[in-house]
């Protein structure tokens, strides 16, 4: 009978396999989003005054207001790309590095590209 540690070992190796998010992931996300994803990138995990502290050390055009930064956060957080830990001011952030969902068009375009080919007669 697999004891605690077992399990724990063996999530811990199935994340491992899962792989990260990739450049191109990061290159689907709008302009704000992207910006905070690249920061928590670097920064891996940060508090909500330590996000804010960061926004203002920003130039001026590149800054997102308090509303558009929470408004941020929270798009992120649904969308799995951070772990939010606690809540409002107390909260921390941390990067999911576990892959995301995968989109599903890519099996169905080598299906139908393999379904063509076994229905494709033979010219011989």
């Amino acid at each position: 009978m697999p004891g605690v540690f077992d399990r724990l070992n063996k999530e811990i190796e199935n994340m491992q396999k899962e792989g990260g998010i990739t450049p191109l992931d990061l290159a689907g996300l709008p302009p704000a989003l992207r910006k905070i994803m690249r920061l928590m990138l670097r920064e891996l995990q940060a508090s909500y005054p330590r996000l804010c502290e960061i926004m203002d050390g920003m130039p001026e055009k590149d800054r997102l207001s308090r509303e558009e930064l929470r408004s941020a956060l929270a798009t992120l957080t649904e969308q799995f790309w951070l772990i939010r830990i606690g809540e409002d001011e107390k909260a921390i952030y941390k990067v999911n590095l576990r892959r995301r969902e995968g989109s599903k068009l890519m099996a169905g375009i080598w299906s139908a590209l393999d379904q063509k080919l076994k229905d494709k007669p033979k010219d011989e």
